[in-house]
This record gives structure tokens, sequence and C-alpha cells, in this order.
């Protein structure tokens, strides 16, 4: 499949406003793939993918969890989390992708985890920084992206981290996963 075949797929499945982030974030993937020395093609149909699911309805989602081998434990944290796994489970059964780094991008782009593959750091910090994302602290990890992948990926789930914690809102563990996997990735390279 290429690019303008994902796009077409993808379409019918977003808000206007969501594909436009969807493109930022596939801008945003390639130039970090480049950067990084990822798959191009793997973060381009990872990043046009990734919100595949964000729109589905919250109860459908729900009950695909609950029939499916993904983690209940979902079911705990609202369902804001709900659309990266579902969506990597609905894009093998729906679209045909077969290719389990781009599945597992889409999956853990909003949590992480806690030993990241390229791929899926790359898909995670794209949704995080596109450029049409406007927030406190997004131009501090943009800058980071320039310099090191793991600093950047860091300091957005700690932002993410923080965020949560002031909503007063609870942390799926993966989020504190990657945070800690992290943190000893870039500890074990200094």
């Amino acid at each position: 499949m290429d690019r303008i075949q994902a796009l077409e797929l993808v379409r019918p499945h977003l808000t206007e406003h969501r594909y436009i982030h969807t493109l930022g974030v596939e801008t945003a993937a390639a130039e970090l793939a480049h950067r990084y020395g990822a798959d191009a093609y793997k973060a381009s149909i990872a990043a046009i993918f990734h919100d595949y699911a964000k729109f589905r309805p919250k109860e459908e989602m729900q009950e695909i969890v609950k029939q499916s081998d993904l983690p209940k434990d979902l079911l705990n944290y609202g369902t804001e989390l709900l659309h990266a796994p579902v969506g990597a489970l609905l894009l093998e059964r729906e679209i045909g992708i077969k290719d389990e780094e781009i599945l597992s991008a889409v999956y853990y782009h909003t949590t992480g985890n806690g030993s990241m593959t390229l791929l899926e750091k790359v898909i995670f910090l794209a949704d995080y920084l596109e450029p049409n994302r406007q927030f406190p602290g997004v131009d501090e990890v943009r800058e980071l992206s320039k310099v090191c992948l793991n600093k950047a990926s860091l300091k957005a789930v700690q932002n993410t981290i923080l965020f949560l914690m002031k909503q007063n809102q609870r942390i799926y563990p993966l989020t504190l996963d990657t945070y800690n996997g992290l943190q000893l990735e870039i500890k074990g390279k200094q």
C-alpha cells in the first residue's frame, strides 16, 4: 500500500481537524525517521493510521477490549487510551496490515512502553510534537528532538505525566514504564 492509498483508507475515519493532525504527524515522523534512521515507509504508514480508531464509539472500543486479547486493565484508565491498541487490532482486521512494527507503533503511540523500538519512539514523539500542536512544553520537546530522540521522548512523557497529575487523572502503568525505560536508556549511554 502506498501513501495515497493509506490516506484514502484513513480519511473516512477522521474529522477534518484530526486529518490535518494526521498529516502533521506524518510530516514529523518523516523528519524523525530521516534524522534517526528509522524505516521511512513504515513511519509514514504508522503515522497515517495512528488514529484510525480515534472516533470509534467508546462502547465499541470497550467491547473490543473485552472480547480480544488486549489488556483488560485498559478499561480502568478512561477511554482516551483505547484508540491506540484497538486501532492496531482493527488495522490488522479491517485494513489487512500485518507488519508487526507498524502495528506496534500504532499500539504504543499514546502510552509508549518500557523498551520502545526506534519506530515506536518516532511515532510516539511525532504524535506529540507535530507542527499543528501548540501547548506548554511542546517547543522544548521539538528542540530536543533535533538533538536526541530519547531525551525528547523522555521530556514528552514527563510533560504528559505532569499534565495527568495536574488533572488528577490516573496514569497508565505503561506510561510510567516508558519514563523508567527512557531514563535507563539515557543513563546507560552517558
